[in-house]
């Protein structure tokens, strides 16, 4: 691999760290509630288990790209990042800011 891939494999190491961080920690606190959008801190607190299963996830996305990494394994940094791509495009689809993206996308023309 090459400088420019570990940089930002590494980048999208250390989100998916904070993310679980989020998830795992933050999700009844104030900053937990903001970051995600919650209703309120009764709503973060029923769904904090089920917070703290997507942060395992997102650990392990964040994991695999870091053993790509220490490895050296490119095929390893693929398989994370398509992981990652595709989680992405599922929650921005699930939440429907895939809508909001492409409409804005749309009125750049």
């Amino acid at each position: 691999m090459n400088y420019l891939q570990i940089t930002l494999i590494s980048i999208v190491s250390i989100i998916h760290i904070y993310i679980v961080y989020l998830e795992m920690v933050l999700w009844t606190t104030k900053k937990g509630i903001k970051s995600f959008g919650l209703k309120n801190k009764e709503f973060a607190e029923e769904t904090k288990v089920m917070a703290a299963n997507q942060g395992l996830y997102n650990g392990f996305l964040a994991a695999g790209l870091i053993w790509s990494i220490i490895t050296i394994k490119i095929d390893v940094a693929i398989f994370f990042s398509c992981c990652v791509f595709i989680a992405g495009i599922y929650g921005a689809y699930s939440t429907k800011k895939l809508e909001f993206y492409t409409s804005k996308l749309f009125q750049l023309h």
